[in-house]
């Protein structure tokens, strides 16, 4: 964790269950209430890494055969979409 360039300041309202929950985090590390909240936004996904996770979910997906004809196609995909509603 880094610690320098901190200046901007944010104000945060919690109710008491969820700072009862960063203050036994924050104990429980030896840490302040505020490290707790930097380490958690730290740890979330830059725009770039949610791309990479998508499409790497997308190319480890099973191949499935479609047809080539645009009519059969049409009627697959009108029949997929009945059974979603």
């Amino acid at each position: 964790m880094y610690m320098h360039n901190l200046d901007r300041r944010v104000q945060l309202l919690l109710d008491e269950p969820r700072y009862r929950k960063l203050a036994r985090e924050a104990e429980r590390r030896q840490v302040s209430v505020a490290s707790v909240i930097r380490d958690a936004i730290d740890r979330m996904p830059a725009d770039a890494e949610q791309r990479r996770m998508a499409v790497a979910e997308v190319l480890a997906v099973e191949p499935m055969k479609v047809p080539t004809d645009p009519a059969a196609l049409r009627q697959e995909l009108d029949r997929a979409r009945r059974r979603t509603r």
